[in-house]
């Protein structure tokens, strides 16, 4: 019997999975919030800009070092049956390192400097230079931006790094080496300085056989080529390769064996594909957490307007890996939440459920289009199709006897009228959908979420016993590089997550749903595209 770790890095805490390479059972976890959480607000006592989201990079560390000796004393197995370990992490999560690999952050001189702090995914401070990108790459959209969208995001590398080296030369000429934090951890891991295709192929201009896009990079900033070439281009590893073994420190550090594969990491939504088994073309999966990824696989590469990149084996070695995504969703249902009326709160207290349940159990009396409301689900900006960090979220149709209940489910119907924005996306450009996956805790605790996305989507939906699908997906990497399985789909066969339940769509309510949606649409094109401008200039009064 052998054993793989998948670690798992999500936006406020780590994962630490020991996994059976046989059949996938979890025998032992380890799950930590991060010391210093996400930084946002103010950093040691100086006000930060609304757009920045930061995290401390020692806070990873400690995930690993505290975690995986804590599961191998609790599974009381011998470090040699450990065959490898996964990492995925969510992204693009950006580090800035010296020649030794550790965080500028570190250093005594820049510890109250926001940027050599990791700028988290949803760190949206370089939008001014995203849209330079972007504006610069339309010379020659196709060949620049098609595979990426036709759109350029400031939760990418490359605008990260512009940022820095615009608003922070000083941190840029202490940076030795620039990467994703999955491929930091990596490195830690490895004692090696390499970089993970999944990561470059997405966030940050890098196709397989191209190489970077040095040419654009030449036309937005004279200095920006020669950053990528001495600080982000590195030794390149595919997924399903092994990355190497664990330093010979590290192995002692951790407890494990120096005969340890390593895996490169993969970004975290990507990971959950490998965990739930969605393998096949024609299959949408929903990883659903504070943001919403949507996932597709396809043997054929389209240039598909509005979402955030494909690659080849960015995932499954020889499919072209898609994704696109919303920003705001169990984040979303937080911020209702937290505005839930006082009598509310008492409620559930007293009855010892979360107010979200409470919410939700009232929100389930309701038949769609009951509440006369429409959201636009925008709280965190727009990543697709719309591809704008500057939306904002509107709720139309309130009145003075709206109920708080209505205004959650407006906002759940909201996130699926996105997701459906983006299934008839992909659906329009060639990629048809047959099957919905979801996993995720948002879909297995909130069955009333998922029977509204069945019916707006009017798609069966297949939602996975797991809360942790990329923390096996990792794990099943893990053990492909350490040797246990040979193809993929053996190992994505044996440690695959199994399905919880399936929801149905209901004519009835597909037909209610259609009505909204067709409302939905309306103001989406409006606010998105029409009259953008609206919103836009009530935000520069701030």
């Amino acid at each position: 019997m052998t054993f793989s770790i998948g670690v798992d890095f999500g936006t406020s805490s780590g994962r630490v999975f020991l996994v059976n390479t046989e059949n996938g059972e979890i025998i032992s976890k380890y799950i930590k919030r991060y010391s210093h959480g996400v930084i946002e607000g103010e950093l040691n006592g100086r006000e930060l800009p609304s757009s920045y989201a930061l995290q401390n990079a020692n806070d990873y560390m400690e995930v690993i070092e505290a975690g995986i000796p804590i599961i191998l004393e609790e599974a009381n197995i011998a470090p040699s049956e450990i065959v490898g370990i996964g990492i995925d992490f969510t992204s693009s999560t950006v580090m800035f390192v010296d020649e030794h690999m550790e965080p500028i952050h570190n250093k005594l001189e820049f510890q109250n400097h926001p940027h050599a702090y990791v700028k988290l995914w949803k760190h949206h401070g370089a939008q001014a230079e995203a849209d330079l990108l972007f504006q610069t790459a339309l010379a020659e959209k196709k060949r620049w931006l098609g595979y990426y969208g036709f759109n350029v995001s400031s939760e990418w590398m490359i605008p990260k790094i512009m940022e820095v080296n615009n608003k922070a030369p000083e941190i840029m000429a202490e940076t030795a080496d620039i990467m994703e934090a999955g491929d930091w951890i990596v490195n830690k891991l490895t004692n090696q300085n390499i970089r993970s295709n999944c990561g470059l192929g997405f966030k940050a201009f890098w196709e397989e056989k191209s190489g970077f896009h040095y040419d654009l990079f030449d036309k937005v900033d004279d200095k920006l080529s020669e950053i990528i070439r001495s600080k982000v281009d590195a030794t390149i590893i595919n997924i399903g390769e092994s990355a190497g073994t664990i330093s010979e420190t590290m192995a002692r550090k951790l407890g494990l064996s120096p005969d340890t594969q390593v895996s490169p990491f993969i970004i975290d939504a990507h990971s959950s594909l490998l965990g739930i088994g969605s393998t096949q073309e024609k299959e949408m999966t929903m990883v659903m957490g504070t943001s919403t990824c949507h996932l597709m696989l396809s043997k054929t590469q389209h240039k598909v307007p509005g979402i955030s990149g494909s690659v080849k084996g960015g995932i499954i070695p020889e499919l072209y890996a898609y994704e696109a995504g919303q920003t705001a969703v169990g984040d979303l249902f937080e911020y209702v939440a937290e505005q839930a009326p006082y009598e509310y709160v008492i409620e559930a207290n007293r009855r010892g459920i979360s107010i979200l349940e409470f919410l939700t159990e009232k929100a389930e009396r309701l038949y769609p289009g009951e509440s006369g409301l429409i959201a636009l689900d925008w709280h965190n900006g727009n990543r697709s199709v719309l591809s704008d960090s500057h939306l904002k979220g509107c709720l139309f149709g309130i009145g003075l006897q709206t109920k708080h209940e209505e205004i959650y489910r407006a906002y759940m119907e909201a996130t699926a009228f996105g997701t459906k924005i983006i299934m008839n996306q992909y659906q329009e450009w060639n990629m048809e959908v047959d099957r919905v996956f979801a996993c995720g805790g948002i879909p297995k605790k909130n069955k009333l979420l998922m029977d509204i996305y069945a019916n707006v989507l009017n798609k069966s939906i297949t939602i996975m016993d797991s809360e942790y699908a990329p923390a096996i997906g990792a794990a099943i990497l893990g053990a492909i590089s350490g040797g246990t399985y040979r193809t993929f789909n053996q190992a994505i066969d044996a440690m695959k997550e199994p399905v919880l339940y399936t929801v149905e769509p209901e004519q009835q309510k597909v037909s209610r749903y259609e009505q909204l949606f067709s409302a939905y649409k309306e103001l989406h094109d409006l606010h998105g595209y029409k009259k953008v401008r609206i919103m836009r200039n009530v935000n520069q009064l701030k």
